[in-house]
């Protein structure tokens, strides 16, 4: 009697949130989260995490790095809503207040194998002068109540924003019975794991 063929498909993502360039500020942390559709479960690891505090190296790239871990394991039936990494930097004010440095988000990457991702950051902008003055006296900048919008388009185009540094991302991605399902996902090694060309038919 025949094996029944796999149900779901894996996409294991390790890695790490390497380093940051944020020229106006130091002392910053970063929050990470992931942001997947409806067919999507984490099954393994963790989908999201905060890391130390880091300083600025002393050398002339004046970096910020964390080399702070990434770890997660999701199945799938279906592609769609392919995971997302979403990025929080926070750091200190001129009154010792926690404010937002930066958002940004990335998809996972689609082929298997190791990439580098360099995210740019951004912050929303307050709207008017006065808004802008009450939130530097008062100690409140504007922020997401939740960081997972950023990953999503809608109301995104009525948001104000201003770039504002970028955040070096390190994945190493492993597929697993993509092909098996009818995903094209070029050349499979005797472990049935995918080889380096992209799913057909992702979101890019």
């Amino acid at each position: 009697m025949a094996a029944a063929g796999p149900s779901v498909f894996l996409l294991m993502v390790n890695g790490q949130v390497e380093s940051a360039q944020f020229p106006e500020y130091d002392d910053l942390y970063c929050k990470y989260c992931f942001v997947y559709g409806q067919d999507w479960a984490p099954t393994a690891g963790l989908e999201e995490g905060i890391s130390q505090i880091t300083s600025k190296s002393q050398d002339a790239r004046r970096a910020l790095v964390w080399n702070f871990p990434i770890d997660v394991t999701f199945k799938s039936t279906n592609p769609y809503g392919w995971p997302q990494i979403v990025l929080s930097v926070y750091g200190p004010d001129v009154f010792g207040n926690d404010v937002v440095r930066g958002y940004g988000a990335v998809h996972v990457p689609l082929s298997p194998g190791q990439h580098k991702k360099t995210i740019p950051m951004f912050v929303p902008e307050s709207t008017s002068k006065l808004q802008k003055f009450t939130s530097w006296f008062m100690g409140r900048r504007p922020e997401y109540t939740d960081p997972k919008v950023v990953a999503q388009g809608e109301g995104r185009e009525v948001t104000r924003v201003r770039s504002q540094g970028f955040v070096t991302l390190l994945f190493n991605v492993v597929t697993k019975d993509m092909r098996k399902l009818g995903y094209d996902t070029g050349p499979l090694d005797t472990h049935g794991i995918s080889g380096p060309s992209p799913p057909q038919g992702l979101p890019r």
